[in-house]
């Protein structure tokens, strides 16, 4: 009997507190999805709009699809004329330039790097003359 009115009297004395107490976890949730999440995000939009505002003439720049190519041509605000291969220019929106990855190489410098990119396989040794390739790996002449 003593208990059930002791509950009742606690009850009603603090019940602005209490609001306070439910807000505070809500509020500490806020600033943490702001720190790591918003924030970083926001930097990360102001880089992009940063980078592709500096694209031109001679960039090597990825596009969203994974194509590397050469700027060739800047066309207007939103558009790049762009050599994914020689003699093959596509036109690309700006905003979907993933990467710029190496900046002011000419336009016909494209062709040194092409060199530079296709692997060099060593040369093939001849084959023994008068023995058979079975033969070679079982140790047979």
């Amino acid at each position: 009997m003593f208990i059930s009115q002791a509950w009742a009297q606690g009850a009603g004395a603090g019940g602005g507190s209490d609001f306070l107490v439910q807000l505070f976890p809500l509020v500490l949730i806020f600033i943490v999805f702001y720190f790591l999440l918003i924030r970083p995000q926001q930097a990360k939009l102001k880089a992009q709009k940063e980078m592709l505002g500096g694209v031109k003439r001679g960039d090597r720049v990825v596009t969203g699809g994974g194509i590397i190519g050469l700027v060739t041509k800047v066309i207007g605000e939103n558009e790049l004329q762009v050599e994914i291969a020689e003699g093959v220019r596509v036109r690309v929106i700006k905003q979907t330039i993933t990467d710029i990855l190496t900046r002011g190489e000419s336009v016909r410098g494209s062709k040194e790097s092409e060199e530079d990119e296709k692997p060099m396989l060593p040369p093939a040794a001849p084959a023994p003359q008068g023995k058979s390739l079975l033969g070679g790996l079982f140790g047979k002449k």
